[in-house]
């Protein structure tokens, strides 16, 4: 299959994760194109078989690069098989007001979008301080306070789990190229 990974990222956790995404599916014998929805000017996702799209919640939004992608693109989206990685610190996690709030931004937004995914998978993020100013190192530090965590500002802290994310890929790319 040929496989559209779009993404868009704010400290780069989205972008490693569809990397990865991108590089399994390879390893799978797929044909993929990995893109930074900034840079997806003119594409047209008919020419794909299927799409991952991929964003991460900030201040409980999506990128709105990401949304507007998905609304210029709605019409090919709806047509094949997709999978939507929602990126939040919030998946770490096993708080169900949590769960449901993550579950609320991906309706809003897509409602917002004009497009429903296939499948949404739920992925955990990282706190990336490497990334932060001042202002953001304060609120993340306090954050992670409120759900326990312990956080050394002056090291990045990875949450997702690679196994389960691969796992999920791979039982969608299945799924996908049997609805081909």
């Amino acid at each position: 299959m040929r496989i559209l990974v779009a993404y868009a990222t704010t400290e780069g956790q989205t972008r490693k994760i569809c990397r990865f995404v991108s590089d399994r599916l390879a390893g799978n014998g797929h044909t993929v194109e990995l893109l930074n929805v900034a840079d997806a000017e003119g594409l047209d996702a008919a020419r794909f078989d299927a799409a991952v799209l991929a964003g991460s919640v900030h201040v409980g939004k999506l990128q709105p690069a990401l949304i507007a992608f998905a609304r210029a693109q709605a019409g090919a989206l709806a047509e094949r098989p997709t999978l939507f990685l929602q990126v939040s610190l919030a998946a770490a996690g096993q708080a169900p007001e949590d769960w449901e709030e993550l579950r609320a931004i991906a309706r809003e937004s897509f409602d917002e979008a004009g497009w429903t995914p296939g499948r949404i998978e739920h992925v955990a993020g990282a706190f990336r301080f490497s990334e932060y100013d001042f202002f953001r190192t304060w609120a993340m530090r306090w954050i992670a306070a409120q759900q326990g965590q312990k956080v050394d500002p002056k090291s990045d802290r990875e949450y997702t789990d690679w196994g389960a994310l691969g796992a999920a890929v791979d039982d969608w790319a299945r799924s996908a190229a049997e609805q081909r």
